[in-house]
């Protein structure tokens, strides 16, 4: 559950929750027809949605990984260098 929760917001959870209610209760209501091409349209276009959010999510972590080690090292360069200025002066 937390590996969800990781990812997945509570808003995306109930979108989720709401469009999977929806389409089946599509199925039940309008049966195998042609308006059901239609439900499952949308919800595929919902499930595409989400997976984009959730690939937003994880591409954003590993920028800020990455971005961290940058600024690790950036701050391993400047420490030494600032401290063999002091040392001739």
């Amino acid at each position: 559950m937390r590996e969800l929760k990781k990812h997945f917001d509570l808003g995306s959870l109930v979108i989720i929750a709401t469009t999977f209610v929806l389409f089946v209760s599509a199925v039940f209501t309008k049966g195998f027809t042609h308006d059901l091409l239609l439900e499952a349209a949308v919800f595929l276009v919902s499930v595409k949605l989400i997976i984009m959010a959730y690939k937003s999510v994880d591409a954003t972590e590993s920028l800020h990984k990455k971005l961290d080690e940058i600024y690790e090292k950036i701050n391993e360069i400047e420490v030494p260098q600032s401290r063999s200025d002091n040392d001739s002066n």
